[in-house]
């Protein structure tokens, strides 16, 4: 595939082909979009019940502290107020988490983080629920917070099982070894928030049965449900996760910590309860990007081929453990990488701090390694004299290789030719070529440099993330398809996060069984699991699922056809609605071969199992890894700072394209997200107080900051063990993008540039 010139969307080369009305391969669009754009569609934040009570939520002004008392008095006399729950209201478990039990629901004994959660209010009104919130008197000791990941690992333990959530040692070849030429460098990677455009909302509606029901935006229902009851000390089919609609998702949409307080409250007053949060308490509530410390040093041979690789990893975790250990794992697996490297070492460490929590984002840990590395292979190839690009093509990974973890690429691996697409592709325009008037300064539009300031740097970086969970996660999800009156649905706990899957659910039944109209029903926990939205589960698993029920239906449908005929159902045919055999002697529609019938299947997509890394990092620890490659056109005022991204050629992994538009959308969305990262968002805090916690002290990329965006190459070769062929797409630009804007800054400005975000100060040229 290759760039409409116009559009910058992606379009097959040679030959146009009519592309398909349905099914996979059409651009069907969601079928929510109009909703959305209307501004009709229900999201949480805009449920409503009789009785209502609203919600709010006490939250620590202190990153560390001991609380010596809580006194909820003068809250609970308010006129308005019906509940106040603290941790002794509780009935349950009184922490949970993931992997680890570690995150209270309400702080008892000492606060771990700035906005930790005290206790809840629920009021006949908002502002009274705020107001009582504010009421409740508590009587802190502050500590001296941890907040230097560094220090930690000697700092008094913030948890009984100390600061180390994991340490994994990754041995690989020989240590002795040494290159010709080697390179060093210690990078920083800063706090990125998920930042949805909705903040988090939620709605607690009570059962008679004493059990309660949670509609809220969740990405994982079953185990968001399974440990709100556990909280609730209540079984979980007592508890009911109802996801309504996402309003953005790039991460763990809905931390338990909204929704178990809310169901508390619900209980508690026997009537529903609804919390909306407020952009702040958005950011203080939610688990951030990990801000990660990494220390490199390369070795290679005089032409410049990698010999060896050692580095040290430090993730900040945060107050609790969260997602670290897998983000750790992803960090440690591809701290080399898209390369071969025969000697590695990495050393790597996720621990406990006084800052904001930290958790799943997309491409977590895979991210931060590749700023490092490609800023290392920038590195070497300006200690070399020789071109990076060219650097990185002698090193380029591809399938049969052995990842320093011991596993064999055995997936599709196209990484010369990602990078070889790329830089090829034409370079936009010199600014000397167009007026000064036209010309477009680093700053914005009304940017305040001079045009002789400006410098143009062209930078490449490569990528490569995981697909599914990892290290023996037991990766299944379940569909079912029914077939009536001509109209199929789908009942599948895959979340639409705004990733596609409701659409293509509707494309893989219109394949399968040639029915134009298809619809999704919405998800609750009623249904069986199907897993969470992450690491482009869905696509593979839910998608697996749906297309092994279809396929289920489809032989209900065809097999009496074949019997009657005396040939295989292999012989027959669906195509836009009609039955037709190899010979021609069928032919028949759809609706007349089920003749009034129901028909429905229900099936299960499993991957092949993985394994946990072992003591020395080793280990088939992942199912599939996809591969980004992109270059960087940037223009940097080397005066000033500013830095204004021009271009981002794109060439991508995706075994197969299945919804050409919605593809496109997600690449350019993981590209500018990446931007983001590199350029503006950081999460800042100040001795483990966030500092402004809000859409204008944390800069998100907006559409005037996003740049022309080209998808050079889309390569379509099918992974044989995914269905459809297809690998996940949204991941691998967020994870490359960082990496290819700071190699063109620092082709720019000739300066080293070691943290994302890049700081104006970063970006001035050297003298």
């Amino acid at each position: 595939m290759s760039n409409d010139a116009a559009t910058g969307a992606p379009t097959l080369d040679g030959p146009q082909q009519e592309p398909p009305a349905h099914g996979l391969g059409a651009s069907l669009p969601p079928a929510d979009a109009r909703a959305k754009t209307e501004g009709t569609f229900p999201y949480a934040a805009d449920l409503w019940a009789e009785g209502l009570l609203w919600a709010a939520i006490l939250r620590a002004p202190h990153p560390h502290a001991r609380i010596v008392s809580i006194d909820t008095a003068a809250a609970a006399e308010m006129p308005g107020v019906r509940a106040v729950v603290t941790h002794e209201d509780v009935p349950g478990d009184s922490a949970y988490g993931r992997r680890v039990a570690d995150r209270p629901v309400f702080a008892a004994d000492v606060v771990r983080h700035h906005g930790e959660a005290i206790a809840a209010v629920a009021a006949d009104h908002p502002d009274t629920a705020r107001l009582a919130a504010a009421a409740i008197a508590v009587e802190y000791e502050v500590l001296e917070p941890v907040t230097d990941p560094e220090k930690a690992f000697a700092a008094e333990p913030l948890h009984p099982d100390g600061n180390l959530i994991r340490h994994i040692p990754l041995r690989y070849g020989d240590p002795a070894i040494t290159g010709e030429v080697v390179v060093e460098g210690l990078y920083r990677i800063g706090r990125q928030d998920p930042a949805p455009i909705g903040a988090e909302a939620g709605l607690a509606v009570p059962r008679p049965d004493g059990g309660v029901e949670i509609y809220t935006a969740s990405t994982d229902p079953h185990t968001d449900r399974d440990l709100a009851a556990a909280c609730f000390g209540l079984a979980p089919e007592m508890v009911k996760v109802v996801v309504t609609g996402v309003p953005g998702a790039t991460g763990d949409r809905e931390d338990p910590g909204f929704q178990i307080p809310l169901g508390l409250l619900a209980l508690r007053t026997g009537c529903p309860v609804k919390l909306a949060a407020s952009r702040e308490e958005s950011f203080l509530g939610h688990a951030h990007r990990h801000p990660t410390l990494l220390r490199y040093r390369h070795h290679a041979d005089a032409e410049g081929r990698l010999v060896k690789v050692e580095a040290q990893i430090l993730l900040d975790a945060g107050a609790y453990a969260d997602a670290s250990s897998e983000s750790l794992a992803a960090a440690i697996a591809f701290a080399c990488g898209p390369y071969v490297v025969p000697h590695a070492f990495i050393e790597g460490w996720a621990v406990r701090t006084n800052n904001p929590p930290s958790g799943h984002v997309r491409g977590e840990g895979a991210m931060q390694v590749c700023a490092a590395y490609e800023g290392q292979m920038d590195k070497l190839a300006a200690k070399l004299g020789v071109d990076p690009a060219e650097l990185r093509l002698r090193n380029a990974l591809a399938t049969g290789d052995i990842l320093p973890t011991g596993q064999t690429v055995t997936c599709p691996a196209p990484v010369a030719e990602l990078l070889t697409a790329v830089r090829e592709y034409p370079l936009p325009p010199l600014p000397k070529d167009t007026p000064e008037a036209a010309w477009l300064l680093p700053g914005g539009p009304e940017g305040a440099g001079e045009p002789g300031a400006v410098r143009r740097g062209v930078g490449y970086a490569l990528g490569m993330v995981h697909m599914l969970g990892a290290e023996g996660a037991d990766e299944v999800s379940t569909a079912t398809v029914k077939v009536h009156d001509g109209v199929a649905t789908v009942i599948c706990a895959a979340v639409e996060t705004g990733q596609g899957f409701a659409t293509l659910a509707r494309q893989i039944v219109q394949e399968t069984l040639g029915i134009e109209e298809v619809h999704v029903a919405s998800v609750d926990t009623d249904q069986p699991p199907a897993g969470p939205a992450a690491h482009g589960r869905h696509t593979w698993v839910s998608g697996g699922a749906v297309e092994r029920a279809a396929k289920m239906v489809r032989t209900q449908l065809l097999q009496p056809l074949a019997h009657k005929f005396g040939m295989s159902t292999e012989l027959l045919q669906i195509t836009d609605g009609k039955i037709t055999s190899y010979d021609g002697v069928l032919s028949t529609t759809v609706t007349e071969a089920m003749d009034g019938k129901e028909l429905w299947a229900t099936a299960q997509c499993r991957p092949h199992p993985t394994e946990p890394l072992d003591a020395s990092g080793q280990g088939d620890a992942f199912v599939g890894m996809a591969f980004c490659a992109i270059r960087a056109v940037v223009d940097v005022d080397i005066e000033l700072g500013s830095i204004r991204v021009v271009e981002m050629a794109v060439a991508q992994d995706v075994g197969r394209v299945l919804n050409p538009a919605q593809l496109a959308t997600r690449i350019e969305a993981g590209v500018t997200q990446g931007i983001g990262t590199a350029l503006t968002e950081n999460l800042r805090t100040n001795r483990g107080v966030v500092r402004r916690p809000d859409l204008t002290g944390y800069a998100l990329p907006t559409s005037l900051d996003a740049p022309d965006i080209r998808i050079v190459k889309l390569v379509e070769e099918r992974d044989v063990v995914a269905p459809f062929g297809a690998k996940p797409a949204s991941a691998a630009p967020v994870v490359t993008s960082p990496a290819a804007v700071a190699s063109a800054v620092r082709a720019a400005t000739g300066r080293p540039i070691s943290r994302l975000p890049i700081r104006p100060q970063a970006a001035v040229a050297a003298p």
